[in-house]
C-alpha cells in the first residue's frame, strides 16, 4: 500500500459528504467511513465513493465473539474496501477470524485487516484507571501490535508517536495507520495524542488520518494539499 492520507468522512449522511467533495473535482481520494455515516447510509454510501474511484477505509472497529466478527467480515468483504479494521482487544482467535471472513466473503484481493490497538483519544491516565492497564502507552500499543501480527493481520491503528517503535519491532511491512493528525494552528479537540503530517512521516507511519483539520476548513482543498505536502515532504510546517 502507498502512503496515503486518509480523510475522515465523520459526516451525518450524503449530502454533507456530496457537499463536502464537491470542494475536490476530479481528485481522487482515500476516505475514510466510520460509524457515523455507515450507520445512517450503509452499503450504499461505500459503493457510490468506490463508483467515483476513491479509496476506501471502513472504520467500523469490530469486536465480538469470533464467529460474529468472521460473518460479519465475510459481508463487509464483498464492498470492495481497501481496508477494514477490528479492535486488538477481541483477541487472537477473534483476529483470525476476522481474517477468516475476509477470505471467504473477498472476490479476489481481500482488503488490509488492521486493529485498533489504543485510541488516540486516550490517555495513560486513562488506561490505568480505566482500563486497568498497569503499564505505560507505548508498552500497551506494542503488545496490541504484536498479538495482531502473530494473528495474520496487516498491520494497526495507533498514534504517531508509536509507529516507530512498532515497525522497529514488527517490521517495515506492517501497516501503521495514524489518526489524530493536526496543523500546528488546529484545535486537538477531544484527541490526546495528536500530532503533524510531517512528524507522522519522520516517524515512518505507512498512512495518515486527517478529519476536523481538513473537513471543518472554510477551504478545505488548500487544507488537502497543505496536509499533503506535508505528509509528503514537500514543506516544513513553521
Amino acid at each position: 500500500m502507498k502512503k496515503p492520507l486518509i480523510i475522515a468522512l465523520d459526516f451525518a449522511g450524503k449530502e454533507e459528504v456530496n457537499t463536502f467533495l464537491a470542494n475536490f473535482g476530479n481528485e481522487k481520494l482515500f476516505l475514510k467511513v466510520g460509524m457515523e455515516l455507515f450507520y445512517q447510509e450503509g452499503p450504499s454510501i461505500v459503493y457510490a465513493l468506490k463508483e467515483k474511484g476513491h479509496g476506501i477505509f471502513l472504520d467500523l472497529k469490530l469486536h465480538d465473539i469470533p464467529n460474529t466478527v468472521k460473518s460479519a467480515m465475510k459481508g463487509l468483504a464483498r464492498l470492495g474496501c481497501d481496508i477494514v479494521n477490528v479492535h486488538a482487544a477481541g483477541g487472537k482467535a477473534m483476529m483470525e477470524a476476522a481474517l477468516e471472513g475476509l477470505e471467504t466473503g473477498s472476490n479476489g484481493k481481500r482488503p488490509y485487516c488492521i486493529a485498533v490497538t489504543q485510541l488516540t483519544s486516550t490517555s495513560v491516565q486513562q488506561m490505568q484507571s480505566e482500563q486497568l492497564i498497569p503499564v505505560t502507552l507505548n508498552e500497551s500499543v506494542l503488545h496490541y501490535a504484536s498479538i495482531a501480527k502473530e494473528s495474520g493481520l496487516d498491520g494497526v491503528v495507533c498514534s504517531s508517536f508509536e509507529a516507530k517503535e512498532i515497525t522497529s519491532h514488527l517490521g517495515e511491512s506492517f501497516l501503521t495507520v495514524t489518526p489524530g493528525i493536526r496543523l500546528l494552528a488546529d484545535d486537538s479537540g477531544d484527541q490526546k495524542r495528536v500530532a503533524t503530517p510531517d512528524f507522522a512521516s519522520a516517524e515512518g507511519a505507512s498512512a495518515i488520518v486527517v478529519g476536523r483539520s481538513v473537513t471543518k476548513s472554510q477551504n478545505p482543498f488548500e487544507k488537502y494539499l497543505q496536509c499533503k505536502q506535508l505528509w509528503e515532504g514537500a514543506l516544513n510546517e513553521a
